[in-house]
């Protein structure tokens, strides 16, 4: 995937977004210094934290736009919730409080490989992670808390504030000038952390099953077809 990414920035401008912070973001790409030279930006916590050429060109905070006592609701509630769950392993940090989001964890995000893909498969099978979302959402409706429940990844629940799901990483390139923009994700369906600059109408959006699947899409689309990148 790194020696393909290289030859696709050979065609087209290439960013990466994720709803983890950009130490997570890292330590998955293979480290700090060849994540920021992979990619022309870098969109840590859904845009919130943001990189062009490894320089920082936006922040957002949490805490600041929602304050305390919403937060406290939310992750007090979270806790009592997954105190409950009978899961395959539960392991540590069932909630991690970034910059920008709460990212909730049934499993705990310090679980192995192993112990994540398990959950991932019992998630599948026993819809554990959608039934917390809809009960996040009837504790705090969103037309009261203006809090977003997303299911990302593999094993969590991310909450940010309406706005600030992975559509906000798009004012940046749009201000760049670039016209089309085309997205790949995994979670492009309804209740996924995807699904909004999926379907979003400035983008072109495509689902992926994984990195062998998104290679040969961007394969077909930029190198088979000789298209011209905008």
């Amino acid at each position: 995937m790194e020696d393909f990414l290289k030859r696709l920035r050979s065609k087209v401008t290439v960013a990466l977004v994720g709803g983890s912070d950009l130490v997570k973001i890292a330590e998955q790409m293979g480290g700090h210094d060849g994540l920021m030279k992979n990619f022309d930006y870098v969109f840590a916590e859904n845009g919130l934290v943001a990189f062009k050429a490894g320089e920082q060109i936006g922040q957002e905070n949490l805490l600041h736009y929602k304050g305390e006592e919403t937060l406290q609701k939310v992750i007090n509630f979270a806790l009592r919730y997954m105190s409950d769950l009978k899961l395959p392993a539960k392991r540590g940090t069932f909630i991690e409080f970034r910059s920008s989001m709460l990212n909730i964890c049934p499993v705990g995000r310090s679980c192995s490989q192993a112990e994540r893909e398990g959950f991932a498969a019992f998630d599948k099978e026993n819809n554990v992670r959608q039934k917390f979302v809809e009960a996040l959402y009837k504790e705090f409706p969103q037309s009261e808390s203006g809090l977003v429940f997303a299911i990302g990844g593999q094993i969590s629940i991310d909450v940010f504030p309406v706005g600030w799901d992975k559509t906000f990483c798009l004012k940046f390139i749009e201000k760049d000038g670039y016209k089309t923009m085309h997205f790949f994700g995994d979670k492009t369906s309804k209740g996924g952390n995807d699904h909004e600059i999926f379907a979003d109408s400035r983008t072109i959006g495509h689902t992926v099953t994984g990195p062998e699947d998104t290679m040969k899409q961007l394969d077909k689309l930029y190198f088979n077809e000789q298209q011209t990148a905008s």
